[in-house]
């Protein structure tokens, strides 16, 4: 009777095992689902919006290649509707010389090709031979042109594929309309660098027809309509898709049956806006290989608990035990990657943390040598005002010498404003911008130089126009501008026996400054702009001027170019966008 009792009792505990087992596995499985959906959809969105941000960088910068493609050329018809060889040619009909020029030019610019159009049409001069002879008469590019006294932009579609992107502008000589300039814009090969991405991009105008994109059947059409062009999806075809995009994000667009999200941008340039279209296909990827990892993880505790509940025969036992093994083993490996990933990790913080180091000593060199530069100047203008002052007093002349004392005080001010603008120069922040006119901001830097020029006799040319010129941007920062260019070509004419400073504000497009001198000129003129390069003797100067001025003009919107005049001495050209009256309300 007790034996039975006892053999009882071992089924009683045997049931209860077993129940207890099961709700185990029950939790085991239930914790499972939930810690598998929950990291699914958290690295999910974090994955997705990781590409995202991607996307978006990468918009910008097709954006700005873009954009600086279209700024660079738009100048170019300008430039060449003054040039006196292609206006003399057009003149006396003599144009012998006229392609060669272009040629000369096309290679220096970057544009695609250049055209010179007659007052009939009829081309003239082209840097392709071919095109010789051709009438644009009836084309949009001449007659926009004539129509317009600035430089105007064309989009016309091709014979073969494409669009037809040019800037033209009349020639004229007295009132008299001699021919056209045409610059035509290569942005096409923006579309071939664009085929060897993954994302699709496409580039719409105003009224939202496709210029440029990656896949050429898009272009002249809208978006909505670029977008359906894809072949359709069979019943099999719709249930895999369904089936793999369990792990994204509803998507933003289907190309060609593909789920993908979409990012777009403006391009400040006629309205014209930049999109892209990005696949899941890495969100998957990464999303899938954790949690093959987790489901891997669970599987090995799964292993484990039906590893105790299979003991009924000696082969299960023996197969459970093999493939536990194995799984151990894998999980060892997985282990020493991790490990071996966490050591590679911390390595790369220690690296990141000495190059942040590093930096910050070369921005505190540079600061240093900043302010030593910015400086001078100032502190050049205060010797003589001090050495004026002195001499005034010597002669019972105070009231005089107090006029001195409040000029040094005003370079003591703008000294002190020097340095807090330095240092928001070397953070890359400033205060808002406001309207600025161009022509009492040169005023006031040629004030400041009055007397390093009066001391050296140097003749100053000044063509300043009828009208304001206003610009948005910081006076402080375009005056230093102004001033830096001014002392360069103060240091220029050293040599020269008739120095000679030429200063030259035009209103356009843009706003724009010239400052011309007669000295030698630049043999270097690719690393003008580089940060301590300079052609003065050591102590004259360490190459930080036209690096701070490039980085306060890039700033304000615009670009600083340096060239070589055609009669000698360097030209310094500042461009920087107009203020109009539309935007000056806004502000």
């Amino acid at each position: 009777m007790s034996g039975s009792e006892t053999a009882l009792g071992k089924m009683r505990g045997m049931r209860t095992l077993s129940w207890r087992v099961r709700v185990l596995l029950l939790a085991l499985a239930t914790v499972a689902i939930t810690t598998i959906w929950v990291t699914n959809a958290y690295l999910t969105d974090r994955f997705t919006e990781t590409t995202r941000n991607r996307a978006e960088v990468r918009l910008a910068l097709y954006s700005g290649n873009l954009l600086a493609e279209l700024r660079r050329s738009a100048i170019v018809p300008q430039l060449l509707a003054r040039d006196p060889a292609l206006i003399s040619a057009l003149q006396g009909d003599d144009y012998s010389q006229t392609t060669a020029r272009l040629i000369s030019f096309v290679e220096e610019i970057g544009a695609a090709s250049l055209l010179m159009l007659d007052a009939d049409g009829r081309i003239v001069a082209a840097t392709d031979r071919n095109r010789l002879g051709e009438n644009l008469k009836p084309t949009q590019t001449y007659v926009d042109a004539m129509r317009s006294n600035v430089t105007v932009f064309t989009v016309e579609p091709r014979e073969a594929a494409g669009y037809y992107f040019a800037y033209s502008r009349r020639v004229e000589m007295q009132n008299a309309v001699l021919g056209v300039i045409v610059v035509e814009v290569d942005l096409q090969k923006f579309e071939r660098a664009w085929a060897g991405i993954s994302d699709a991009v496409l580039v719409t105008d105003s009224e939202g027809t496709i210029l440029l994109a990656t896949e050429p059947r898009w272009r002249g059409l809208t978006e909505e309509a670029a977008l359906q062009r894809q072949p359709p999806q069979g019943a099999i075809q719709r249930a895999i898709q369904a089936t793999s995009d369990w792990t994204a994000l509803p998507a933003d667009a289907y190309v060609q049956g593909e789920a993908v999200l979409r990012k777009d941008a403006r391009i400040p340039f006629r309205g014209w806006q930049i999109a892209s279209f990005t696949t899941y296909a890495g969100v998957r990827e990464r999303v899938n290989g954790v949690l093959a990892l987790e489901i891997m993880g669970f599987a090995i505790l799964m292993a484990a608990a039906f590893y105790l509940l299979s003991r009924r025969s000696f082969q299960k036992v023996a197969l459970f035990q093999r493939e536990s093994a194995s799984l151990r083993a894998l999980n060892h490996r997985l282990q020493r990657e991790i490990a071996e990933r966490e050591r590679m990790q911390q390595s790369l913080e220690v690296a990141e943390q000495s190059l942040a180091q590093s930096s910050k000593l070369a921005a505190l060199g540079e600061m240093s040598a900043a302010v030593s530069h910015e400086l001078n100047q100032p502190l050049a203008a205060m010797k003589t005002y001090l050495a004026g002052a002195r001499l005034l007093v010597n002669r019972n002349r105070p009231e005089e010498a107090l006029s001195s004392f409040k000029r040094i005080d005003d370079l003591i001010e703008r000294m002190g404003a020097i340095t807090k603008q330095l240092k928001s120069y070397a953070r890359k922040a400033g205060d808002e911008f406001t309207p600025v006119e161009l022509g009492e901001a040169l005023a006031s830097a040629l004030a400041l130089m009055e007397p390093q020029l009066r001391q050296r006799q140097i003749k100053i040319r000044r063509v300043l126009p009828d009208e304001p010129v206003n610009v948005l941007g910081d006076r402080m920062r375009i005056e230093q501008v102004m001033i830096n260019l001014l002392r360069n070509a103060l240091d220029a004419t050293q040599s020269s026996d008739d120095p000679e400073i030429e200063v030259i504000l035009a209103k356009g497009e843009t706003a724009s400054l010239m400052v011309r001198d007669n000295g030698p000129g630049i043999e270097n003129l690719n690393d003008l702009f580089e940060p301590f390069y300079t052609t003065k003797k050591p102590g004259d100067g360490v190459g930080l001027g036209l690096a701070i001025s490039s980085g306060i003009v890039n700033d304000l919107g615009g670009r600083l170019m340096a060239r070589n005049g055609q009669d000698g001495g360097a030209v310094f050209e500042m461009q920087i966008p107009i203020l109009n009256q539309d935007i000056e309300a806004a502000e």
